[in-house]
C-alpha cells in the first residue's frame, strides 16, 4: 500500500483532519514559504496528533545546527531537505532523512543519487523548492522507483494521484498544493478524496 504524506500543514484543524483521513505523515515547512511554520506553532500541532502519525520537518539549505535543533526540540520522525544539500550534509544528520530531487523535463534522476537518504521526486520550478502545483513527466521517475523506494510529489491531486501511483509505483506520495484552498490552508474535501 502506498503511504501518504500531506505537507504544508499549518493548523491543528488541518492536521487532525488529515490524520483522521489516514495520512501516514504530515509535513511542517520551516523554510521561507507561504506555508512556513514557527517552532511554537509546530509544537502545538504535533502535540495534538494521535499516535503513529509521523512528523516531517522540511528545510531548505538551513544550517545543520538549526535542523538538528528543530528535529530534537519537536521530536521529528524525519527531516526533509529540499535545497542544494550535499551527501556529506545528509550523512551528518544520520538516518531518517528525505532528500528532494527536483525533476525537470529531460532530467532523469540516477538511481544511485543521494543513497544515504530516501529521495522525494518533485517538480523543478525556477525560484521554488516545492508546492508548485505542477507535475513533471512521471516516466522520468520509473527507473529510480524500480531500484529503490521513492516518494513522488509535484502537482498531485485527487484527480491524478491514482494514475501517478500506477505509472511510477512509488513507496509514498507527498501532496501539498493539490489539497489546498490556498497556500497553507487545506481543503478537507480534497484530503478526503486523496
Amino acid at each position: 500500500m502506498v503511504r501518504v504524506k500531506i505537507c504544508g500543514i499549518t493548523s491543528v484543524e488541518d492536521a487532525s483532519f488529515a490524520a483522521a483521513m489516514g495520512a501516514d505523515a504530515l509535513g511542517f515547512v520551516f523554510a521561507s514559504s507561504p506555508r512556513q511554520m514557527s517552532l511554537d506553532k509546530a509544537l502545538e500541532i504535533i502535540r495534538s496528533l494521535p499516535p503513529f502519525v509521523q512528523t516531517v520537518g522540511v528545510f531548505v539549505d538551513a544550517d545543520i545546527e538549526e535542523v538538528i535543533f528543530f528535529r530534537n526540540r519537536l521530536r521529528l520522525d524525519l527531516v526533509q531537505l529540499s535545497g542544494s544539500e550535499t551527501d556529506a550534509y545528509i550523512r551528518a544528520l544520520g538516518s531518517r532523512v528525505i532528500k528532494t530531487v527536483h525533476v525537470a523535463n529531460g532530467f532523469k534522476p540516477a538511481p544511485d543519487i543521494f543513497t544515504s537518504a530516501t529521495i522525494l521526486l518533485d517538480t523543478a520550478a525556477h525560484g521554488l523548492q516545492g508546492g508548485t502545483g505542477k507535475a513533471f513527466d512521471w516516466d522520468l521517475a520509473g527507473d529510480v522507483a524500480i531500484k529503490r523506494p521513492v516518494i513522488l510529489a509535484g502537482g498531485l491531486t485527487p484527480d491524478n494521484v491514482a494514475t501517478a501511483v500506477k505509472r511510477v509505483q512509488p513507496y509514498a506520495v507527498d501532496v501539498s498544493s493539490g489539497v489546498e484552498i490556498e497556500p497553507g490552508r487545506k481543503d478537507h474535501d480534497k484530503i478526503r478524496r486523496q
